[in-house]
């Protein structure tokens, strides 16, 4: 059986990219398609695999401004070439799930999350006061078109599967479809604690883009007295680093191994945006330390209030930095925070994303 693992760009080993490197673990003759590829940005794994891509690779620059291309990503995935190809596998927060795969295949798509940006997320991406008047006046049409495409091409795949509830509840409001939820792998084994105690920092791993309200964390931590550290990059960076005091550190994306030096050395990580289910959060509890995230989307998946972090309703600077605080003193069990996170392993992943391979082959 020939596999294809369709994956939106491999720019950084991110939550998604984390997904795609079980899934090719899973299925290792699997071939790899995707919109654009930084060679050398993702794990050993996949950059050993056969690697696939569009016409968008070959436009200027493509690596760095990839996402100004978004209007071509329709056009680009749909020309894939998956007729040898019995079963596909998309993992999908943008495009990859309206690949055209051969008459008779069959299409698994697990589903991120549908495009934040053409739904429901427009302003934070989109909206005046990110790219001024015109900017919006231009992109508002283009991102009204993009969702109806993305909503007519959701039939191309034969079944979804989603990383949460939450993402699940997103797939039947605006695709009519229902989706089975597999959490996504956190790498148990790897990210560990190494018996240190927490520090009295805070800290951040995220793309810096603006649904992540990396804005919201700087300024409570300033509120609250405490030093944080922003591991990450993306287009919020200058606009943060305007924001931020002497307390913040800037680090970019550092290797695995400092991460997890980052999450074993600080004292509380944060999740202020509202993330369709958040992979650092369980990276950071598998190493012993506490989480502070918003108390909407998948961090109720993911945090146990008062046992692993802290769930803050709304986004008053004065509330997350009483979190963030009280957190730090509760000094909560490294014991306790971990063993949540072991619920998530990546063997557990492994076993029930072929589980649901099997049932959408069966299903044929």
């Amino acid at each position: 059986m020939r596999v294809a693992l369709v994956h939106d760009w491999l720019t950084g080993m991110r939550g998604g990219e984390k997904v795609l490197e079980a899934v090719a673990e899973a299925y290792p003759q699997a071939d790899i398609f995707t919109l654009v590829h930084v060679k050398g940005s993702v794990s050993p794994l996949i950059e050993s695999r056969r690697i696939r891509t569009s016409f968008i690779q070959r436009l200027p620059a493509a690596g760095r401004l990839y996402r100004h291309y978004l209007p071509l990503f329709p056009m680009a995935v749909e020309q894939f070439d998956l007729r040898e190809h019995d079963l596909v596998i998309s993992i999908s927060h943008c495009a990859a799930k309206a690949v055209i795969h051969a008459p008779g295949a069959r299409h698994l798509c697990y589903c991120l999350t549908p495009m934040r940006y053409a739904w429901d997320q427009f302003d934070e991406y989109f909206g005046a006061a990110r790219t001024g008047r015109a900017g919006a006046a231009f992109y508002r049409p283009v991102m009204s078109w993009l969702a109806r495409w993305d909503a007519a091409t959701s039939s191309r795949a034969d079944r979804f599967v989603a990383i949460s509830d939450y993402v699940a509840a997103r797939i039947a409001r605006y695709y009519a479809r229902r989706a089975d939820v597999v959490y996504p792998p956190v790498d148990t084994a790897f990210f560990c604690p190494d018996g240190s105690a927490p520090g009295e920092s805070a800290l951040v791993v995220s793309a810096l883009v603006p649904y992540k309200r990396i804005d919201l964390a700087i300024e409570a931590c300033a509120r609250a007295g405490v030093p944080l550290r922003v591991i990450g990059d993306g287009p919020e960076l200058p606009r943060l680093r305007r924001l931020a005091g002497p307390g913040v550190t800037f680090s970019g994306w550092i290797s695995g191994e400092e991460i997890r030096a980052a999450y074993r050395q600080s004292g509380v990580v944060l999740l202020p945006g509202v993330e369709d289910f958040g992979i650092v959060p369980l990276e950071a509890q598998a190493c012993g330390r506490p989480v502070v995230a918003v108390a909407e989307g998948g961090a109720l998946e993911t945090v146990v209030d008062g046992v692993t972090g802290a769930l803050v309703p709304g986004k008053s600077q004065e509330a997350w930095a009483g979190a963030i605080r009280g957190t730090l003193d509760a000094r909560l069990p490294a014991g306790a925070i971990r063993l949540h996170a072991l619920r998530f392993g990546r063997e557990r992943f492994i076993q029930e994303i072929r589980a649901e391979v099997d049932r959408v082959l069966a299903s044929a």
